[in-house]
């Protein structure tokens, strides 16, 4: 995974809990029972990254969880928290930041993996932060032909001013700014196309020093995107997002489930399957190398007692 041309700088990385949801197994994973659910975490992660030249110090935010309380949801996605109980939105990402002894105004970004409601939390909190969302995200505002209660998405969610929507990876321009944001992290670099690295086919090296990669991970939802950390020399952690639900997909236990809707239609949580499968694996390979995988639902990740003091603030 290391590029000749990397200064080696690392990162700190924590998880966040961010509230827990319950899954019906069969419209995640197949073969599965009916009747078979599973509560899992919604995770968010905390990565603090110092400048190896100006010092400068940045705390990015990977997704957000739930929102807490839940009525602040819209409607639509009231009505559908109501198939995923039981389900929890506390401690929330602000309350976890808190447990380690930050703020919201402590938070240079916030990346959002993709914005189905149980990643997204409460852009409200993070006043000062600036929103960065992958290729495409901006597209699904307003669109009525993806299928499921999931599907809805917030028209006012990204804040104003502050957020920054990637480029499409077939667009030579390096960013595209959705509303005009004045960035304050000076160090961080989205000036820059998306370019391969290791097994990876597009990511931007945010800080352009490998130790922060976006990662363009088609499938799940446009504009999904996963993140590569160097938190230590030749250690990398990949946070997979929503890039698979159950660990036994990963592994080739089982496969990503289809299922039929009260009108008849074929259904599946990835709004492209063959791309989800290529994308999934691409992380099987990265996984065979020695890169830790963590996916936002990660349940077995989070319940390994080896991983509780890496929580922020358990240290």
């Amino acid at each position: 995974m290391v590029s000749v041309n990397d200064s080696q700088n690392c990162v700190q990385l924590h998880a966040l809990q961010a509230g827990h949801l319950t899954l019906p197994e069969r419209f995640f994973v197949h073969p599965s029972s009916d009747n078979l659910k599973t509560t899992v975490p919604s995770l968010s992660f905390l990565i603090k990254h110092t400048d190896s030249k100006s010092g400068n110090i940045h705390r990015l935010l990977f997704d957000l969880g739930l929102r807490h309380p839940t009525t602040k949801y819209p409607q639509p996605v009231q009505n559908h928290i109501g198939t995923r109980q039981p389900l929890t939105a506390y401690p929330d990402v602000v309350q976890s930041l808190e447990h380690g002894g930050l703020k919201p105004n402590d938070i240079d970004l916030v990346i959002y993996s993709h914005i189905h409601w149980d990643h997204i939390g409460d852009p409200e909190s993070f006043p000062n932060s600036t929103f960065v969302v992958g290729p495409g995200t901006s597209s699904l505002f307003g669109n009525k032909s993806l299928r499921g209660g999931h599907s809805f998405f917030e028209e006012n969610l990204l804040p104003e001013g502050r957020t920054i929507e990637l480029p499409s990876v077939d667009d030579k321009r390096a960013t595209k700014i959705t509303q005009q944001s004045d960035i304050s992290a000076v160090d961080i670099k989205f000036n820059q196309s998306w370019r391969p690295y290791g097994r990876l086919p597009r990511t931007i090296d945010l800080f352009q020093d490998g130790s922060v990669l976006l990662v363009d991970a088609p499938g799940h939802l446009p504009g999904h995107i996963n993140l590569l950390a160097r938190i230590q020399q030749e250690k990398y952690v990949y946070l997979a997002g929503d890039a698979c639900h159950d660990r036994r997909i990963l592994t080739g236990e089982k496969q990503i489930a289809d299922w039929l809707d009260d009108s008849g239609h074929v259904c599946c949580i990835h709004v492209d399957k063959t791309e989800a499968q290529s994308t999934i694996e691409r992380i099987r390979i990265l996984e065979a190398e020695g890169v830790e995988i963590i996916f936002a639902h990660d349940v077995s990740w989070e319940q390994d007692t080896k991983n509780s003091h890496r929580f922020f603030g358990n240290a």
